[in-house]
């Protein structure tokens, strides 16, 4: 695959690459790096399978890449004990496997080095010239909601920006949640005497309940092994009016889950409401927003596909378990 291939099948289906120029200069070098951090959580969904569908693009491209389980990051962020998020990592790393990281992907533990001497007085050094308004600001769409905010929020930036030194990073690779820290990145690296990642930043899935983000937490979301009778309730209950194709979290699994694979979607339905259509993502996207499709035949038809699609993910947990 020539360089222009490459670019441009990292580049779809992204928000932002930063800088294009530089991530053209880094496919021409041997094996860069790329990672993207994961807080352990309990449960692997549709929008961590976002990143990870892209990782593994920018992998056939020649990346070496760096699953970050950063299990420091997941306590400072109160998602557990280090015992409980510990267990939870080695759960998450089979999940990320069983999306289809090739074996050549190396899965980092944030503690096996961010309790080391050195790292810590590069936090020491990076929090001397950081300001608490830009560290605050960085963490704004991803620490938990609260009115009595902690020390931890400001230190988790710092720590994120670290971990790119540390694991020698040539691209970072994360959800827009992520570009203000990325940006902090960019800006702080260089000034301690190191080069700036590659920034790159996918959509965020909204949640089944139409919130802007699916998340564990809110239990709005979709695992990568649920069960198929789970999967069709869920997408049963999610928001999806009629109409609107903008923020509806069943085009969008559509979008990002099955048009990236399939060049049509097949819409069962009875010949009294007009028989079955097989539609491309831009036919459908024209029949749901002229109101020629009905919600509940739209999530018919997604949920059936994506029960399709998990199936070897589903598959793979079980054998990994036996």
């Amino acid at each position: 695959m020539d360089i222009d291939s490459k670019m441009e099948n990292i580049k779809n289906g992204t928000l932002e690459v930063i800088t294009e120029e530089e991530l053209k200069d880094k496919l021409q070098e041997d094996k860069p790096v790329a990672y993207i951090g994961y807080e352990p959580s309990g449960n692997i969904h549709l929008g961590h399978a976002i990143t990870v569908k892209k990782m593994i693009e920018i992998q056939k491209a020649g990346f070496h890449v760096k699953i970050l389980l950063a299990d420091l990051h997941a306590y400072l962020n109160g998602k557990g004990t280090l015992e409980e998020i510990e267990e939870i990592s080695k759960y998450n790393m089979r999940c990320f496997r069983a999306l289809g990281l090739s074996e050549k992907t190396e899965f980092v533990l944030g503690s096996s080095y961010q309790t080391r001497e050195d790292y810590t007085y590069k936090v020491y050094e990076l929090a001397l010239s950081t300001t608490l308004t830009r560290a605050k600001r960085s963490m704004a769409q991803i620490t938990r909601d609260s009115a009595d905010h902690k020390v931890a929020e400001v230190i988790y930036p710092i720590m994120q920006v670290l971990d790119m030194i540390f694991l020698k990073v040539d691209l970072a690779l994360g959800g827009m949640e992520q570009r203000k820290i990325h940006m902090l990145a960019r800006e702080s690296l260089p000034k301690m005497g190191y080069k700036a990642p590659v920034c790159i930043h996918t959509p965020l899935l909204h949640g089944t309940d139409g919130s802007d983000k699916m998340s564990s937490s809110k239990q709005n979301y979709i695992a990568i092994d649920d069960e198929p009778e789970v999967i069709k309730k869920k997408i049963q209950k999610s928001y999806c009016p009629q109409g609107v194709v903008e923020a509806n979290p069943v085009i969008e699994i559509a979008e990002h889950f099955i048009f990236t694979d399939d060049d049509k979607l097949l819409i069962e339905r009875p010949e009294k409401f007009g028989g079955n259509l097989n539609l491309t993502q831009e036919e459908l996207l024209e029949k749901y927003s002229s109101g020629d499709l009905h919600p509940m035949d739209l999530k018919n038809s997604v949920t059936n596909r994506l029960i399709e699609i998990l199936e070897p993910v589903r598959e793979y947990l079980k054998s990994d378990m036996d």
